[in-house]
């Protein structure tokens, strides 16, 4: 992969409200970062309907410049078949699973954002600071609901010690 200059990562949170406010904010900010700062690698998570947005952005770009590549860092199944990498190739250029990742367990989502973080000098987040996660049983077994600390405000606190974010939220 190419070095942490020409790399931009995503994150947000899973449900946001797309205006068209939001997709020119970061319409602006990737074509920005590919002609301006020679960003041409897009790291890219899942589960959130922020990273669904930014990709289909990014893959309209990718029309417009071809060079741009799109890479999936998985966060599940460090070993994949032929099958599911082709499922995967359909949608981005290349995928991976951090091999410091195989031990994470439950903070499996939150190592995967840090690797993406570590690798990209940029990232384009939608954080709000009120937003209040959907609440979740800590398991199966458990009758009680906990509330989970924002993985996206985990990640936002990290990006912002560790390359320039730019936060899309307005």
């Amino acid at each position: 992969m190419n070095d942490k200059l020409h790399c931009c990562c995503f994150f947000g949170h899973r449900k946001i409200k797309e205006t068209n406010e939001l997709k020119k904010a970061v319409y602006d900010a990737v074509e920005d970062l590919i002609t301006t700062h020679g960003v041409d690698i897009f790291l890219f998570g899942s589960k959130s309907r922020f990273d669904d947005l930014c990709h289909s952005i990014v893959t309209e770009l990718k029309e417009k410049y071809p060079h741009i590549k799109r890479i999936y860092v998985r966060a599940e199944f460090p070993y994949i078949d032929d099958s599911y990498r082709n499922y995967l190739l359909e949608r981005f250029e290349d995928t991976y699973y951090p091999e410091k990742m195989i031990d994470a367990g439950k903070a499996a989502y939150i190592e995967r954002n840090y690797e993406m973080i570590n690798k990209s000098k940029y990232c384009i987040v939608f954080y709000d600071e009120n937003y209040v996660p959907p609440k979740r049983k800590h398991s199966r077994k458990d009758l009680i609901e906990y509330q989970p600390q924002s993985g996206t405000k985990l990640a936002y606190e990290y990006a912002v010690k560790k390359c320039v974010v730019i936060n899309t939220k307005k």
